[in-house]
């Protein structure tokens, strides 16, 4: 989808359509579907309307627009597997195991990627503005509602919860791309040209976003009937820590991750790591609820589908393995190494061998069973990432709490079975045990070793030397370009250095 939108009654359509079909969410009022068109008006006319036009919004953003096919929605939808995908193979995460010249996954695990062969980072650009338009006009069409049966309380949160969504999305589309366009409207006059905005000012329009949907979002999961599939305050609260981190605000970093970690009433780290994704873990923040009707998909989540070896006698081909520089990473006795990890020694297939592949999500396509129930939904913010946060607010923070930040990380190396850190660790020590943390509890998760390597500067040093990664193309690697197609339709829009 291009930034400029498509016309605001066929969004809608597909809304309804997504929402009857493929959303399983109690927060969703059941409601005739659309015979023709609906608009706007008709839409934000009352409480359920609205309600399912914003479950709409979740909906296609992990099942997709077409037909609830959600095992494909991970090559087309940046918050379906893609971004983990494309972040994991960019970083030193995983490798593209069948990889050949010139294919899409190959030239981002290499890091050649060229404005003509980077297709799949177009798919991240499209589905991101997608979410972002459709968000804009949950925002749009309530403020323009005049009807008495669209209740104050529906019209605040239903706001709150598109801003998040759209603070979300650019997140991602800025730690990808770089600059992009800010389009907060869904005003064809004012998005068919925009240039692109710089970072700084994009951060600044997160954060706002952010503080709204903190102060209005609910601080419990009642709209989602006590599931964590609606982003609530504490969402907010986290995805605020994470921008600041980024920003470089460390006392307001660790300030939000507080007022999460105090939260003990709903939210604490699973002892069990196989509990950690599990649709009733406390660790979960918020999570995306796919689809359970789809025939591929069955009761697997996407990357569960894509991150699978097919076979349960662990003799399956894989797509994507774990690179041997992750595989290092992990200490003697780390249980993150044995519970989210599997293995297969694919002897019909070469290069024959062990292979390593993630395994967060324990139902793949081997296992995947079509009408049972759905053990796991697709995690997106959790409750370790509040305590690496914190931690690192404090290592990088001149005036932080070294001691501090070593308790935070001693948190989560107790869960990984693993033996405290040196109490008085300081300095560069410090940092680099929590880039480690970072690296071994976040692997092949929503890019979040790409995105730390670039933040920090360590990304040249770390990538340019894997021989898979050779000959280093240029540091110009690390954002992605931006998609042709938008540059040829809107003059405005220059492409990355480099490209």
């Amino acid at each position: 989808m291009k930034i400029h939108g498509f016309k605001t009654n066929i969004f809608w359509l597909l809304c309804f359509f997504a929402c009857a079909g493929q959303m399983a969410c109690k927060k969703l009022i059941a409601i005739d579907e659309p015979i023709n068109t609906l608009t706007t008006t008709e839409i934000f006319s009352t409480d359920a309307t609205a309600t399912s036009a914003m479950a709409g919004v979740y909906s296609t953003m992990i099942n997709g627009t077409n037909g609830g096919l959600a095992v494909n929605s991970y090559g087309s939808e940046f918050s379906a597997g893609s971004t983990t995908l494309l972040g994991s193979l960019s970083s030193d995460d995983i490798y593209f195991f069948t990889a050949v010249s010139n294919s899409v996954p190959d030239v981002f695990g290499t890091n050649h990627l060229t404005a003509q062969n980077a297709g799949a980072s177009s798919a991240v650009w499209n589905s991101a503005y997608s979410a972002i338009y459709k968000s804009n006009s949950v925002i749009e069409g309530i403020a323009a509602s005049k009807s008495a049966a669209l209740h104050d309380n529906v019209r605040t949160e239903l706001t709150a919860e598109a801003k998040f969504i759209r603070a979300f999305c650019y997140f991602y589309l800025t730690n990808f791309f770089g600059d992009v366009p800010m389009a907060l409207t869904v005003d064809f006059n004012q998005t068919a040209n925009q240039p692109r905005m710089p970072q700084q000012q994009v951060y600044q329009q997160i954060i706002a976003d952010l503080k709204d949907a903190q102060a209005s979002l609910a601080a419990d999961y009642s709209a989602g009937s006590g599931e964590r599939i609606i982003p609530n305050k504490w969402a907010a609260t986290l995805l605020l820590a994470r921008v600041y981190l980024y920003a470089g605000s460390y006392a307001d970093a660790a300030t939000q991750a507080t007022s999460i970690i105090n939260n003990n009433a709903l939210f604490g780290l699973e002892t069990d790591l196989g509990n950690v994704f599990s649709t009733t873990s406390r660790e979960a923040v918020w999570q995306l609820k796919q689809t359970s009707t789809d025939p591929n998909l069955k009761n697997a989540t996407p990357e569960g589908i894509m991150f699978g070896v097919t076979t349960t006698d662990h003799h399956g081909y894989p797509q994507y393995c774990l690179t041997d520089q992750l595989l290092a990473a992990f200490e003697p006795g780390d249980r993150r190494r044995t519970v989210w990890v599997d293995s297969t020694d694919h002897p019909n297939y070469p290069p024959a061998g062990m292979a390593y592949v993630p395994h967060k999500y324990i139902i793949d396509a081997a296992n995947a069973d079509a009408g049972q129930p759905v053990p796991q939904y697709y995690m997106v913010l959790r409750m370790a990432e509040a305590y690496l946060i914190r931690a690192e607010a404090n290592a990088d923070n001149p005036t932080g709490d070294a001691a501090a930040s070593v308790a935070d990380l001693n948190v989560i190396r107790t869960r990984a079975g693993l033996s405290n850190l040196d109490a008085g660790l300081s300095g560069q020590a410090l940092k680099h045990a929590v880039a480690r943390e970072r690296q071994v509890e976040f692997f092949a998760e929503w890019g979040h070793r790409w995105f730390d390597l670039k933040r920090t500067g360590q990304a040249h040093a770390v990538l340019s030397v894997i021989p898979m990664k050779q000959q280093w193309a240029g540091d110009y690697q690390l954002l992605y370009p931006i998609p042709q197609t938008e540059i040829t339709v809107d003059h405005f829009l220059k492409q990355n250095p480099g490209y």
